[in-house]
Parts: structure tokens; C-alpha cells; sequence
């Protein structure tokens, strides 16, 4: 999990596009992880300069 969130660091100002949901920027996004088999919900806050990793759901 903390490669992905480094990962999404990354993206910077793009990390607020990322994911689930795709009509919209901002606010709570969910990213599928482990081939669909779970997901992590996380908040891009580009003015903190800061990725915030909220939920790690698994269905395995």
C-alpha cells in the first residue's frame, strides 16, 4: 500500500482524476487494486501537497 500511495503522490495535481468516480474530480476516490479484487479509497488534497489513504477494502 505505501508504493501505491507514493505513486499517487506522484501524480501531484492529476491525482484528483484518478479512479472511481470518472465524471467528476475531487473529493473521495477509489482506485481498483490486486486485479479487482479490492479497492483503496484515498483523498488528493494538491493544496496539502498530500495524498490521504482513507480505506483499504480486499474481497479476497
Amino acid at each position: 500500500m505505501e508504493r501505491l500511495a507514493v505513486e499517487l503522490a506522484a501524480l501531484g495535481h492529476d491525482a484528483v482524476k484518478v479512479g472511481r468516480p470518472i465524471d467528476r474530480e475531487g473529493g473521495l476516490r477509489e482506485f481498483d487494486i490486486l486485479g479487482g479484487r479490492g479497492f483503496i479509497s484515498f483523498l488528493a488534497v494538491p493544496r496539502h501537497e498530500c495524498v490521504y489513504i482513507c480505506d483499504i477494502t480486499w474481497y479476497g
